[in-house]
């Protein structure tokens, strides 16, 4: 069973920069992707970007194209995401999920984020003035 642990968030002004990470441990090539979800007060949980742990292709939503990077660093079993001019709209607890073994959720142009079974605890990202 892999472990994830998030760490890196906080608070920033609107424009400013994070840099998310999320160590995984009990790894195994049965995990296909690495993904950072979100979740703002009232609302549900959603998907913001992934990482192929094969070729590391990476998929971003809408909402974060050009702000976030998705990165992985395999030799430390880490993956993180780098978040630039953020938004008070980002604010938000952030997760770090691995997809189930054996079941890949990345596709040509979607994913299938309800593959997505392995969390981990979640840290606190805060965008305000």
């Amino acid at each position: 069973q892999v472990q994830l642990v998030e760490s890196g968030g906080g608070s920033v002004q609107p424009g400013g920069s994070l840099r998310l990470s999320c160590a995984a441990s009990g790894f195994t090539s049965d995990y296909y992707a690495i993904a950072w979800f979100r979740q703002a007060p009232g609302r549900e949980r959603e998907g913001v970007s992934c990482i192929s742990t094969r070729d590391g292709t990476t998929y971003y939503s809408n909402f974060v194209k050009g702000r976030f990077t998705i990165s992985r660093d395999d030799v430390k079993n880490m993956v993180f995401l780098q978040m630039n001019n953020l938004k008070p709209e980002d604010t938000a607890v952030y997760f770090c999920a691995a997809s189930s073994p054996g079941l890949p959720p990345m596709y040509s142009d979607y994913v299938d984020w309800a593959l997505f079974s392995s969390w981990g605890q979640g840290t606190q990202v805060t965008v305000s003035s």
